[in-house]
């Protein structure tokens, strides 16, 4: 079971500013030109990125008044779509504090500071009031966390009654023995991948009622296909990618990711499901 520590470290870069306005250099750009959508290849760190989230995000009903929680927000990606694309304040909880404090760097890169904020922190204990926010999702979370309960719960917590909740994780599909290392553990001890059906229940226990449900395994063949022909066309990757966030451990990463996916044991799974 992977502890908050432990989950922590495994995204922690070290120079992660540094490493990002020397991709945005690269481009040619600057912090005071750069845009939401230039950032989004190295801060959307998720299977699909830019296009993943407006697929799955679009299904929130996401307004300017609505109140909008991202849990497990990363570098805030995400919640910079969110805010730009809905004119939504959001706001993002991460355990990881390098993640959480390049976020807000890169929120005022943009000009979004006024509309995110970005808070350290566990998802299973936020520091937020009851039933504060209208809408709340999480991309690629719960594979590190064992309890979806509990988590489940604590989202619920904080969203008022008939608020929707997305989760767009990376989720077991089928049987066999995962390949490790992947972007989120090094290891099986390091990861709490699990099932649709396990998901389901946990959102039914916390007062959810699941109303879609969408495997997206065709959709992350097809991206990983697009980004090895965009990265050998190039002889090597963009400025701004994941492999900023993943470091030396890449190739091997998109490697497994790519055979447990096509050997059906794992797909990135979309469920919406309703506070009741």
């Amino acid at each position: 079971m992977p502890t908050l520590q432990d989950v922590s470290q495994h995204y922690t870069h070290g120079n992660l500013v540094a490493a990002i306005r020397g991709g945005i250099e690269s481009l040619g750009k600057t912090i005071n030109s750069i845009s939401v959508d230039d950032l989004a290849p190295v801060d959307e760190y998720h299977i699909g990125g830019r296009q993943a989230s407006e697929d799955f995000l679009s299904q929130l009903d996401l307004t300017p008044e609505k109140q909008v929680l991202d849990v497990g927000c990363g570098l805030g990606g995400a919640a910079r779509f969110v805010a730009s694309r809905y004119g939504c304040h959001v706001t993002g909880i991460d355990l990881t504090p390098e993640f959480v404090e390049t976020g807000k760097v890169l929120c005022g890169w943009v000009g979004l500071d006024s509309r995110i904020s970005l808070r350290q922190g566990s998802a299973l204990a936020m520091p937020f009031a009851d039933r504060v926010f209208d809408r709340a999702y999480m991309l690629h979370v719960a594979m590190n966390i064992d309890d979806k309960v509990k988590l489940c719960w604590e989202v619920s917590r904080v969203l008022q009654q008939n608020s929707l909740f997305g989760i767009y994780d990376v989720m077991r599909i089928g049987d066999g023995e995962l390949t490790y290392p992947v972007p989120w553990a090094m290891t099986a001890a390091s990861s709490a991948v699990a099932t649709p059906a396990q998901y389901r229940e946990a959102l039914e226990k916390a007062g959810f009622a699941v109303i879609e449900e969408r495997n997206r395994r065709d959709f992350a063949l097809a991206h990983y296909d697009q980004l090895r022909a965009r990265i050998a066309a190039a002889g090597g990757p963009p400025p701004l990618g994941h492999h900023i966030l993943m470091g030396r451990n890449t190739p091997e990463y998109l490697q497994n990711m790519i055979e447990n996916i096509s050997t059906g044991r794992l797909a990135p799974v979309e469920l919406i499901a309703r506070k009741l």
